[in-house]
C-alpha cells in the first residue's frame, strides 16, 4: 500500500486507511479457496520477475486446474505492472484475450 502514498501512485480519490471491519475481512480472505473450480476457463497468471508477490502467483498456478499459464515479466517488480507501459506485457494480454474471449 506504500505505492499509493508516493507521487507516482497517489490519487486524491483513493484512501489507504483500512476500516476496522475491512481489516477482519481482509485477514479472513483466502484467495485460493476453490481455485480449481474455475476450470475449464483458461487462467493467465502474470507476475514480475522481481515482484515480492511472485510466489503467490506461482502458488496459485500450482493449485489451479488446466488450462493455465504462468507468465513471468523480466525485470519487473509488483507495482511496475500497474503503470510502467514499457514492461506491461500487452502482447501477451492481447493474445490471451483473443484466444479466450
Amino acid at each position: 500500500m506504500i505505492f499509493y502514498r508516493t507521487t507516482r501512485g497517489y490519487s486524491a480519490n483513493t484512501t489507504t486507511h483500512p476500516t476496522l471491519t475491512s481489516n477482519v475481512k481482509f485477514m479472513n480472505f483466502y484467495p485460493f479457496n476453490d481455485i480449481e473450480t474455475i476450470s475449464p476457463r483458461t487462467l493467465l497468471f502474470i507476475a514480475g520477475e522481481d515482484a515480492h508477490s511472485k510466489e503467490f502467483s506461482e502458488d496459485a498456478y500450482k493449485l489451479a486446474a488446466e488450462p493455465k499459464e504462468l507468465y513471468i515479466v523480466p525485470n519487473a517488480g509488483h507495482v511496475d505492472l500497474y503503470d510502467r507501459t514499457d514492461v506491461i506485457p500487452f502482447a501477451k494480454l492481447t493474445e490471451f484475450f483473443k484466444d479466450n474471449l
